[in-house]
């Protein structure tokens, strides 16, 4: 009789008669709390995106402005490159002195002040550039073509200076400026 107690009472414990029902729950299945809302980003991708739609329609506002602006005042102006109101004798009474205020750049050279040479050198020289551009394009056009290049050697042996005196590299600045005296010598000659 022991042995049929033992052997009930574990298949009591092993099989129970009226086993207790559970279901299973897998958390894996489950979603998050913060999943049970709409998409969170949703809203954010959509700030974003009328974000970049508003950034785009006033760019384009913009740049059609900036067009309307500008192509008026191209029709409206002479796009040379002259002095506005200068005229040719204005010229040709201011392409000596502006001449000579270059060509005094020398003292400056000799005395190896590079800073001063370089300020001085653009103030001239910008002055004398409208000078000499006004008077090339009053020449007749079969004249035009060898000033423009006598303008171009001029002002960039200009620059080249510019750069020699940044560089402060004095045998280069007077090489430069010599064919300053050359090519402005030419220039004045031709006008």
């Amino acid at each position: 009789m022991k042995l049929t107690r033992t052997m009930a009472f574990k298949s009591a414990i092993v099989q129970p008669k009226n086993p207790p029902h559970f279901n299973p729950t897998f958390s894996c299945c489950l979603k998050p709390s913060f999943q049970f809302r709409e998409n969170p980003l949703k809203d954010f991708e959509f700030n974003i995106k009328r974000r970049i739609g508003a950034i785009a329609a006033v760019s384009w506002a913009l740049m059609a402005a900036k067009e309307a602006i500008f192509v008026e005042a191209a029709n409206g102006f002479d796009l040379q490159l002259v002095a506005p109101g200068q005229t040719i004798e204005e010229a040709r009474s201011g392409i000596k002195g502006h001449a000579q205020a270059l060509l005094q750049v020398k003292e400056l050279i000799d005395l190896e002040s590079w800073r001063e040479v370089q300020i001085a050198l653009r103030k001239s020289s910008s002055v004398l550039k409208q000078d000499i551009y006004t008077l090339i394009q009053a020449k007749p056009a079969n004249e035009r073509p060898q000033l423009r290049k006598l303008y171009s050697d001029l002002f960039n042996n200009v620059t080249r200076l510019d750069y020699a005196a940044r560089d402060k590299d004095a045998s280069y600045i007077r090489q430069c400026y010599e064919n300053i005296v050359a090519v402005l010598n030419q220039m004045l000659s031709r006008i």
